[in-house]
């Protein structure tokens, strides 16, 4: 089984998607994961993600309505076999947490997107834009899914 954890800045628009996309993704094409989503930042830790990514996530049939907002912790290293930041400033973030000498891949969530897909996801608690985020987290995840179905 893959444990995969999605890190974004507030755990409410970007990671949570990520999180109930792969999973329902991965599940149809038979694959064995237990996923879980964080951010960087601990502002919004305890609440639902944000209503309009809750919205647009719902009109292609995912759900984020149990999901709740956490903080990312020193012991996700260990927890995880895999961690994917949404963007650069994330991945830097998780750098700085990560435990010395820990070993625990940490890449950036659309850099085996192939194509014109940027490498940091743009936050749609800025710039409003929750659909093309959902584009982007749907090729990630069909990305990621294909590279560890390659590798069993």
């Amino acid at each position: 089984m893959h444990r995969i954890l999605f890190v974004c800045l507030g755990n409410i628009c970007r990671s949570p998607a990520a999180e109930a996309v792969f999973a329902a993704r991965a599940a149809a094409a038979g694959l064995a994961v237990a996923v879980d989503s964080a951010g960087t930042g601990g502002w919004h830790v305890g609440n639902p993600p944000h209503p309009p990514m809750v919205a647009a996530a719902l009109r292609r049939g995912y759900d984020l309505s149990g999901l709740r907002a956490r903080q990312a912790v020193v012991g996700d290293f260990t927890a995880f076999d895999l961690i994917l930041a949404m963007d650069g400033a994330n991945h830097a973030a998780l750098e700085a947490l990560r435990p010395r000498g820990h070993a625990t891949p940490l890449a950036l969530f659309l850099d085996g997107v192939a194509g014109s897909a940027p490498r940091d996801m743009p936050d749609p608690y800025y710039t409003g834009d929750f659909d093309t985020v959902l584009d982007l987290v749907e090729a990630g995840a069909d990305a990621l899914i294909a590279r560890l179905l390659h590798r069993g």
